[in-house]
């Protein structure tokens, strides 16, 4: 009998183990551990060369060179010291500096400034959003003829273009601004202050002098570092030669592509040629500036989810267990009476 009980006891304590073996209600499904297992975007390593700054890196102009979105303004001369020849010559080199931009609302926008004696808007940076139409009507522009009154045309370029009624983007939108003066003379106005003033107002600018430009003048205009923004031609035969070098110069890198150490996004900064990093959904960016943590209300609710999990398994567990003892009770209580019957026949 007392066998009996003994190998009744073993047999319950093997159903139970074997129970639990299936439903492991401490073992199963961990939330974390699945956010963990689920696919997150890895971090890119790559050799490259750059500056740490906090919160972007910068990045070397190397390769992934893109036209990166600018407010641009050609203050062109047309005084009378221009032969015709040599205006349609600009007009070629405006063109062909379009041609190397990516135009449109959310990329470059170009406007356009003619100037002699007097000063004239061609069109603003709200007009055209297209290469051809923007092509064409840089070849309707016609010279304006005496004069150059270089100053008035900055001043003009400053207070009527560069404005956010005119099409220019408000400045927390990190597009640079810039003015490219094309003039083959020397100033008929004062420059120095008013240059001094688009450049205080967040405007670069370019000088370019063709033949008899005034060196003096175009430093003064110009930003700095001078050796990148002021230019100079024998002629306007070959200014056309101008527009690789522009090209470089407006380049902005893909800095992303290059490379990031983000934990899941890359955020190109196109202003400065570098990269910022950004966190998904439930997520906060850490001081760092790279990796980021799980916010806290998501933790919980992970937690809140681990406990169901595991609340549903124990009932289960204890439901399936309950049964499994029921039944064997049964079976004991069936075969105590069967014994107790047979003792009693002897």
């Amino acid at each position: 009998m007392t066998s009996l009980i003994g190998g009744l006891v073993f047999c319950i304590s093997f159903l139970a183990l074997e129970v639990q073996a299936t439903y492991r209600p401490f073992g199963g499904y961990h939330p974390r551990q699945h956010q963990a297992d689920s696919p997150i975007v890895p971090r890119q390593t790559f050799q490259r060369s750059f500056q740490q700054q906090q919160p972007f890196q910068s990045v070397q102009q190397e390769t992934h060179c893109k036209s990166r979105p600018l407010d641009l303004v050609f203050i062109i001369d047309s005084s009378r010291s221009v032969r015709p020849q040599e205006f349609e010559k600009v007009k070629i080199f405006l063109a062909d500096m379009v041609d190397t931009l990516e135009i449109g609302a959310d990329a470059t926008r170009v406007a356009v400034v003619n100037y002699a004696s007097t000063v004239k808007i061609e069109f603003l940076l709200k007009t055209h959003f297209d290469k051809p139409g923007l092509k064409a009507a840089l070849a309707r522009i016609e010279s304006l003829a005496a004069g150059t009154m270089t100053g008035l045309a900055i001043k003009t370029a400053m207070e009527e273009t560069f404005t956010e009624g005119s099409g220019a983007r408000l400045t927390n939108k990190n597009i640079a601004k810039v003015a490219i003066i094309v003039t083959d003379g020397r100033p008929q106005d004062t420059v120095e202050e008013v240059a001094a003033a688009a450049r205080a107002a967040g405007i670069e600018i370019y000088a370019v002098g063709v033949d008899r430009a005034d060196m003096k003048s175009l430093r003064l205009m110009a930003s700095l570092p001078l050796d990148e923004h002021v230019f100079y031609v024998e002629t306007y035969g070959v200014i056309e030669k101008l527009t690789s070098k522009f090209r470089e110069t407006l380049c902005g890198v893909d800095a992303c592509a290059l490379g990031h150490d983000c934990d899941h996004i890359c955020v190109n900064n196109n202003s400065n040629n570098s990269y910022g990093c950004k966190c998904r959904e439930g997520y906060t960016l850490n001081a760092d500036k790279k990796t980021c943590s799980q916010d806290a209300n998501e933790m919980s609710g992970n937690e809140l989810s681990e406990d169901a999990c595991m609340c549903e398994a124990q009932i289960a567990f204890q439901m399936k267990m309950q049964s499994t003892i029921k039944q064997l009770t049964n079976k004991l209580d069936d075969l105590s009476r069967k014994v107790t019957q047979f003792g009693g026949r002897r």
